[in-house]
């Protein structure tokens, strides 16, 4: 499998040369050791990418012609997750869980019982980061940390919202999904301690369904893979 780079420009034309530099030429070439000859891919994480082969190798950077361009649509259907974010280091274990399960949009939240603190930026590294890894065309957007008044708006405008408690009776699978109607769905995770009986009723008048996402009670950061992974299956995407 070929090694992805990203990159805000990519040479879409045959035989086109380009200069991979910065960061990421430095870590082609310096860390993976990078040889002549050797195929890449190139992306701009907003679909674009090349596959290109290693003409020369610098100090910090690679010479590179472009063997093959294309164009990665968007999937039919936008996940958007709202996570409240775990303490520690499991606010970047969610990140990258969730960008390795294919969520377009990350909204961190601030909820009643949310303890963990993150740095959006460092977060939006992590995105980034796990992209390659995941060899995603498509790099997710992490937004700033949101309020509960800001993710009931976010809830409205679903095609289908959809908020995880473990109290609840009724199971993803219970859904009745018209597939050709939804082009857009939230997905609410909450913290630790579960989320509040006060968020849970605001959450069902702004529109989400509330479910139970499976017997077992996942961890937060683990969570939002589980729930897009069955929304894949459900909407037939998978």
């Amino acid at each position: 499998m070929l090694t992805l780079f990203l990159a805000s420009h990519v040479p879409t034309k045959v035989g086109e040369k380009y200069l991979l530099s910065g960061d990421e030429g430095h870590h082609a070439a310096r860390v993976l050791r990078t040889e002549i000859g050797d195929q890449l891919l190139l992306s701009d994480g907003k679909g674009s990418w090349s596959r290109v082969r290693v003409l020369s190798v610098g100090k910090s950077s690679l010479d590179l012609e472009v063997m093959e361009s294309g164009f990665q649509e968007a999937m039919g259907i936008n996940f958007t997750v709202i996570q409240a974010l775990p303490k520690g280091d499991r606010s970047k274990e969610a990140i990258e869980l969730l960008t390795e399960a294919g969520a377009d949009r990350i909204i961190p939240w601030n909820s009643a019982r949310t303890i963990g603190k993150g740095s959006v930026e460092k977060l939006q590294v992590t995105a980034r980061e796990t992209s390659k890894q995941a060899r995603r065309f498509w790099v997710p957007e992490v937004h700033e940390i949101a309020t509960s008044a800001q993710i009931l708006e976010i809830v409205r405008e679903a095609d289908l919202a959809i908020a995880f408690h473990e109290s609840a009776t009724k199971k993803l699978s219970e859904l009745i999904i018209d597939k050709k109607a939804i082009s857009s769905v939230v997905l609410v995770i909450g913290p630790e301690g579960g989320l509040s009986d006060e968020e849970i009723n605001a959450l069902s008048q702004a529109g989400a369904e509330v479910c139970l996402l499976g017997r077992p009670v996942l961890r937060s950061a683990h969570a939002g893979i589980a729930a897009i992974s069955a929304l894949n299956v459900l909407l037939g995407l998978w």
